[in-house]
């Protein structure tokens, strides 16, 4: 039935219920309001219904009636208006249920489409938000392989700053990978960069151009050796049986943050460099035939890894001269395995070649060389760099790094209401091949494991005038500071804070692993 039907019926019914006081002029005024109101089409509410108040309306002001007429004529609108709702509400339901049955299988789709994106768009920001949490902590998934062979692979780190704009310090800073299988030879090329390397693992044959003239390195595990950019080298691993790893930092000098490499020597893979140039200015600079150049710049095809015979590999190695049958009488200038720690004792040991270092060529780089080896249940003390940047990468062991942040907690905690800010640990469990970079201020502990000890290497950016500053252990901070401002600072007697944070012991602690006290903040 019609809206115009619907008005009809109402009519019609309370024509028979008026009385015969009801004038025909007035019953017409009322019927023609009611039209005119249909006709203007206008949006009704649940409030006030233009409709609904000019029936109202006109039941007040009709002069004939009594007030009980008048009564009887609102309870008659009411009634209309509350039928005719009922009656839009069942053609609206009408008319959505059509639609909905034609577009069930689209917005069916659709819906499944927009739940997909949501949940997708929120799973993106909590990973995001979770590697915010953790901005110091890199893992293998971190790398990306920028060459795989048959004889190895080169992975690199991504850019710090890609993980954390809390990395700003090191954004120049690149770390390489570098692993050969037995007997691979690594073509001649050169970087934009200047390198430090170091040997994790493994024995080597480092050769580069220098003054007109090649130089060999017999490199073994711990060594490390400072190249400068520009400088075409090859690197051979001279051991039949087992891999060899190099980790290599690159200090970019062209383009902050990217170094590329550059091969020579080389034909279709690795590609030369040369091969940029035309067949006449190569012919020109070669004095050489194109044919012949041709021949020479599409013969190499092995990639930029390959393995060769053991007899080649003897080849390239340094001169002979002693019994050593790989000869060896150029080695790198440190070893940061062998030479004398800075700190010792039963519960670990530490390592440094710096800036002060003669021939070490770090001091140019402001950068140090540092190895660590902590006894199995045992830890560092906790302390900070002063200026370096620590850029740490565990090369044997497993165990734990704890490390305080103000940043986390900065972004992670409601506002407080205290003079200083808050800290936040982040901790991570520590195996090869994972890195951590610790930034210059902030306080941090290492600890092995209970089964074996841990090795980590690190690179020290920012290494010029750095000092390490420890809470724990022989002249640590506390009890440095004077008495009265040990009070001030505690509030609390200064013979019993010196109590708590005197020990004999440098550095390296034992370290007994007990459940976490109750109130501690949780790790990020």
């Amino acid at each position: 039935m019609s809206k115009k039907e619907w008005v009809s019926l109402f009519l019609t019914h309370h024509a028979m219920a008026m009385t015969a006081k009801l004038s025909l002029a007035i019953f017409l005024f009322f019927l023609l309001a009611l039209f005119l109101n249909l006709a203007m089409g206008e949006e009704e509410t649940e409030v006030e219904d233009p409709e609904l108040q000019t029936c109202k309306h006109q039941c007040q002001q009709v002069r004939q009636y009594t007030e009980s007429d008048k009564r009887i004529c609102l309870q008659r609108c009411d009634t209309y208006y509350r039928m005719k709702q009922e009656r839009e509400k069942e053609i609206e339901e009408e008319t959505c249920g059509r639609k909905e049955r034609e577009g069930k299988g689209h917005h069916h789709h659709q819906h499944e489409e927009d739940e997909e994106t949501r949940e997708k768009e929120e799973k993106e920001q909590e990973e995001k938000e979770e590697e915010e949490e953790i901005p110091y902590i890199f893992e293998e998934h971190d790398f990306d392989t920028s060459v795989e062979t048959k004889g190895g692979r080169i992975q690199v780190l991504q850019k710090f700053t890609d993980k954390s704009k809390l990395l700003q310090g090191i954004e120049n800073v690149r770390l390489a990978i570098l692993e050969a299988n037995a007997h691979a030879f690594v073509s001649p090329r050169h970087f934009d960069s200047d390198v430090v390397l170091f040997v994790i693992k493994g024995q080597a044959i480092l050769g580069w151009v220098k003054e007109s003239e090649t130089e060999k390195f017999s490199l073994e595990a711990g060594d490390m050796i400072t190249i400068p950019a520009g400088t075409t080298l090859y690197i051979v691993n001279r051991e039949g049986n087992e891999k060899l790893f190099i980790a290599m930092l690159h200090i970019p000098v062209s383009t902050p943050g990217k170094f590329e490499e550059f091969f020579g020597p080389g034909g279709r893979d690795p590609e030369s460099v040369l091969s940029a140039f035309g067949w006449s200015v190569l012919q020109a600079a070669l004095q050489t035939p194109v044919g012949k150049l041709e021949r020479l710049f599409n013969q190499q095809n092995e990639g930029s890894i390959f393995e060769i015979s053991r007899e080649k590999a003897q080849a390239l190695a340094p001169k002979k001269s002693s019994w050593w049958p790989w000869g060896g009488p150029s080695k790198a200038p440190f070893n940061l395995f062998s030479k004398s720690p800075s700190f010792s004792n039963q519960y670990g040991r530490l390592t440094e070649v710096g800036p002060s270092d003669e021939k070490s060529g770090l001091d140019r780089l402001n950068l140090m060389l540092t190895f660590t080896n902590i006894t199995q249940k045992s830890m560092s003390t906790i302390h900070y760099n002063s200026h370096a940047i620590k850029i740490a990468l565990v090369i044997d062991g497993t165990g734990q790094v704890q490390i305080a942040c103000p940043h986390v907690s900065s972004r992670s905690h409601s506002k407080h209401e205290k003079s200083s800010p808050s800290y936040r640990r982040i901790s991570a469990i520590l195996k090869p091949r994972m890195m951590f970079v610790v930034p210059p201020g902030h306080p941090f502990v290492i600890i092995a494991s209970r089964k074996e000890n841990l090795q980590i290497i690190c690179f020290e950016v920012n290494a010029r005038d750095n000092k390490k500053y420890t809470y724990a252990g022989k002249d640590n901070i506390v009890t440095s500071l004077d008495n009265m401002a040990k009070e001030l600072a505690f509030n609390y007697p200064a013979d019993i804070v010196n109590g708590v944070f005197d020990r004999k012991e440098s550095f390296f602690f034992p370290f007994e692993f007990v459940s976490e006290e109750r109130g501690r903040r949780a790790d990020a």
